[in-house]
């Protein structure tokens, strides 16, 4: 089978049969009535600002998307922060496009949403090692999205291996409690001892400590067993045994630090959000986050013709016209018409994405990042939970 998984293939995205039927039958009426309008397309979430700031990414695929056809483009950046008004702007003649509008929403509504949740997991502790667990949580094609939502937000790494060769980084993780399962009960160190004459020297010698025994039982042993090669424990306890989670994790810290393994890190997983993170931070030295990511809600984007052969038009309920948003000096998000008065000392954020159906901008993760978290900053977002 040429597609065993029954998943939507990249051919069809790019050839537009990735799409709602509605378009494909506006795209027959508009042919049989000989009408193309020229017309202006924003994408939007909010009219207005609402006092939360999201994540936008899924640009790269955007660009990816258009390369070729007849349409300019022009988009806020990779990783910058939002509130309300449009995030992308598509002019050019209707039918160049109409039938890509379903992947266009696409790529933009989920991976905001996993970034914008991911962003909120790494300002909970800036200064802890994060790792992102959630691909498991989604289908396998979409574990690159993921992945690299948590690492627009800033997260030290990831565990999908796959992920990881797109995306060109070494996918993290140790064990699962499988291996220890495998050894059996009583076993432990047998377990933790195969994985550290087995993997590579890089691999962190991080041991699963919570499988048979008492936390603290087992993490004693696991640092008896490895002594100065052991570089941490995790802590994947399930959340019906967990009780109060925190003294659990200062108990083991103070045990290690008793016997001489003051440099064996705290590792803790399963469950975890920013809440968890905000209570741990100070006793932990790391966190998986994986649900709190995959569980989050895609953005609710719309695409909506603004302008038809240059005059303003509108459904009932949207802004017509041309717009443009910008970060002012204070942090804010102001929507304005594009050809308005720009507030004082403000920033316009829109920038070329696509000219003619050619790609005008390069798209870079790493400084993405670096945009996504001093924008982060500079608006404040998170303050009032941190």
């Amino acid at each position: 089978m040429s597609n065993p998984f029954e998943t939507v293939t990249s051919e069809a995205i790019l050839e537009g049969t990735a799409t709602d039927a509605y378009f494909d039958r506006t795209r027959t009426t508009l042919e049989h009535a000989g009408k193309n309008p020229h017309v202006v397309a924003e994408v939007t979430a909010d009219q207005f600002p609402t006092g939360e700031f999201q994540v936008l990414t899924g640009i790269a695929d955007i660009a990816t998307l258009f390369e070729g056809r007849a349409v300019d483009i022009d988009a806020l950046p990779d990783g910058q922060l939002f509130d309300g008004g449009p995030v992308v702007r598509i002019e050019g003649p209707y039918l160049e496009f109409a039938e890509l509008e379903t992947a266009l929403l696409g790529f933009l509504s989920q991976p905001s949403g996993f970034a914008t949740a991911a962003l909120e997991a790494r300002l909970a502790a800036p200064d802890s090692t994060l790792l992102s667990f959630g691909a498991r949580h989604v289908l396998p094609t979409t574990a690159t999205a993921v992945e690299r939502a948590a690492i627009l937000a800033g997260f030290d790494g990831f565990s999908h291996v796959a992920a990881g060769e797109l995306l060109e980084r070494e996918a993290s993780g140790t064990m699962p409690h499988a291996l220890m399962f495998a050894f059996g009960e009583g076993n432990q160190a047998d377990a933790w001892r195969a994985f550290d004459e087995a993997v590579p020297e890089d691999v962190p010698r991080i041991a699963l400590t919570d499988t048979f025994w008492d936390e603290k039982s087992e993490t004693l042993l696991a640092a008896e067993t490895l002594g100065d090669r052991l570089d941490g424990v995790r802590l994947d306890t399930t959340g019906s045994r967990r009780g109060d989670f925190r003294h659990i994790v200062r108990e083991i810290r103070w045990e290690l630090d008793a016997r001489g393994f003051e440099d064996v890190d705290i590792f803790c997983s399963g469950g975890i959000g920013p809440t968890s993170i905000r209570n741990l931070r100070d006793i932990a030295d790391g966190f998986g986050v994986g649900s709190h990511i995959t569980n989050r809600d895609p953005l609710d984007f719309s695409l909506d013709i603004v302008e038809l052969e240059d005059e303003p038009v509108s459904k009932r309920g949207k802004l017509s016209g041309v717009k443009d948003v910008y970060r002012t000096a204070d942090g804010g998000h102001h929507v304005a018409l594009a050809n308005g008065d720009a507030p004082e000392d403000a920033q316009s954020l829109f920038e070329p994405l696509v000219r003619d159906g050619e790609i005008v901008r390069e798209q870079d993760l790493e400084k993405a990042s670096d945009r996504c978290l001093a924008d982060a900053a500079a608006v404040g977002f998170g303050e009032s939970s941190s």
